[in-house]
């Protein structure tokens, strides 16, 4: 069983690349895990935001296998305390071994195809985030999981 991260498009601020590769670094100690990024569409200035949510969601769709457990990252996803997560997590790895994939949207969020294909949705908060900063929000999250898991130090509560 493997964790990605699935992103659409890369970011341009050095500073989420740095602490995403932190917990990056960190977390493949726990479990296989990497980021994928898909590419940003081009052209996009004569598009609505329904076609682009249509097309990014045509390209997360082909990166994901018919066996992956979906979670999309969403701001009408359930919200968890971390130590739900880490429980919510905790269930998830156990409950057969399929890949989990978590899913960043673009800036207008994902296509209905995306939301049927998914098999749950995650917020990590009331507020509203970039899609770039996320990413770094979310692997700080998904360590803290970990290392509550295994009744390590880092989470103080």
């Amino acid at each position: 069983m493997k964790i990605t991260l699935l992103t659409v498009g890369k970011t341009d601020m050095p500073w989420v690349r740095e602490g995403l590769e932190l917990y990056r670094s960190r977390l493949v100690h726990y479990v296989p895990f990497s980021v994928s990024e898909i590419a940003e569409l081009k052209g996009v200035g004569a598009m609505s935001p329904a076609q682009i949510k249509e097309k990014e969601g045509e390209k997360i769709l082909s990166c994901i296998k018919p066996s992956d457990d979906v979670i999309l990252l969403d701001e009408h996803g359930r919200k968890y305390r971390s130590l739900e997560f880490a429980s919510f997590l905790e269930k998830k790895m156990a409950g057969g071994g399929r890949d989990i994939v978590f899913v960043i949207g673009g800036a207008y969020g994902f296509s209905p195809k995306v939301y049927e294909r998914a098999g749950s949705m995650l917020s990590l908060s009331d507020m509203t985030f970039s899609h770039q900063i996320v990413r770094t929000i979310f692997a700080e999250q998904l360590y803290r999981a970990f290392t509550i898991m295994r009744g390590e130090p880092y989470h103080n509560e």
